[in-house]
């Protein structure tokens, strides 16, 4: 791939900065600190336009956040970092860099790209394990130990140095990336996209050199698919010697199995042949949410965001009985689709001002 230069001047144009803010805004408009500066936002955009040109910035220390996530509410710790000017910055960044990084991207890379999603694996899955039976016989499922902080920071650098060659913005991602003690932190909006760019590289290997014919990772959990269980065997110690030149590792809990005996666990489903269910602990955490709302004197953009994404979800799997019992009597959707459109609207309404 061709390095890309002559990136910073547009990371750094004012219009790029106001629509990093109006972006990095999306759903916080009611926090105090965020209604300040879409008050005004051109200068705020013109005050971090002149750290970045003057080379001043200094990311700020991150808000360490213990959240416990899933149906069986594991704990682990988010990194936030300040809205203004960290999460502006990020957009600002991101805004340009993402299309470079999409060049490169695997087709089946679903996690935190726009158009993408769960859905579009899901989709995938559901449709070969129905139309091509002989090379969807076995799964092997893998995820990585611990990827966030065990992403090594030198060669994420080195990555980007092989795509771009502007000396500005390889600094600046330098700057985020050194932001955090160890790896790259869990909350970030960069995050998600160096995480996804930092394993580019296995993708390529796995469909180019290893020939999988069906392969969907999301992040950095992975799922391949073959009629040759000895083949798939041979395939985990190729990632793992390639995983081991990144510095990362394989869990130990890997599964090869084969498809007609069992459902494939994936990305909040459980696949079979001929049908697809959400995975139990997801059934769970809609039915919660569902209550929890219907308790609240009014929906929030979080709670409408939530909801709508969850109706997604359900909407591509067997769960009509499930949707009848326990979300439809508690949630209406036509007001969760208000309360964003409001959202909305109030973003647009900054953007005219």
């Amino acid at each position: 791939m061709k390095r890309k230069g002559n990136i910073y001047e547009k990371i750094t144009d004012l219009n790029n900065i106001e629509t990093a803010i109006y972006r990095a805004s999306k759903g916080k408009g009611n926090r105090k600190s965020v209604e300040k500066i879409l008050d005004s936002p051109t200068y705020y955009a013109m005050q971090v336009q002149q750290a970045l040109i003057n080379k001043t910035y200094v990311p700020n220390k991150y808000v360490e956040m213990k959240i416990r996530d899933g149906a069986n509410k594991k704990e682990r710790i988010i990194y936030k970092p300040r809205f203004y000017p960290d999460q502006v910055i990020h957009w600002a960044l991101m805004l340009q860099l993402e299309p470079i990084i999409m060049k490169g991207m695997y087709e089946f890379c679903c996690a935190s790209i726009k158009g993408r999603g769960i859905m579009r694996g899901m989709r995938h899955i559901k449709k070969i394990l129905v139309q091509d039976r002989k090379h969807t016989k076995y799964c092997l499922k893998l995820d990585v130990k611990k990827f966030y902080p065990s992403i090594d920071k030198q060669i994420l650098k080195n990555k980007f140095r092989r795509v771009l060659k502007d000396k500005d913005t390889l600094n600046l991602i330098d700057l985020i990336i050194d932001s955090s003690e160890s790896g790259i932190p869990i909350g970030n909006f960069t995050s998600q996209w160096f995480a996804n760019f930092y394993l580019q590289d296995l993708d390529h290997f796995i469909k180019e050199q290893l020939k999988v014919k069906y392969y969907v990772r999301y992040m950095d959990d992975m799922v391949l698919f073959s009629n040759n269980k000895k083949e798939l065997r041979k395939i985990k110690i190729e990632i793992d010697n390639f995983l081991s030149k990144e510095k990362l590792t394989i869990k130990e809990n890997w599964q090869l199995f084969k498809t007609e005996s069992r459902p494939l666990d994936f990305l909040g489903y459980r696949f079979y042949r001929g049908y697809t269910t959400l995975r139990r602990s997801n059934f769970l955490r809609i039915k919660r949410r569902a209550k929890k709302m219907a308790k609240k004197d009014h929906i929030t953009y979080h709670d409408a965001a939530a909801m709508l994404s969850y109706s997604g979800w359900l909407k591509h799997c067997d769960s009509y009985n499930y949707q009848q019992k326990y979300i439809k009597p508690y949630v209406n959707y036509k007001l969760c689709k208000e309360v964003i459109r409001n959202e909305s609207k109030k973003s647009r309404k900054h953007n005219k001002t």
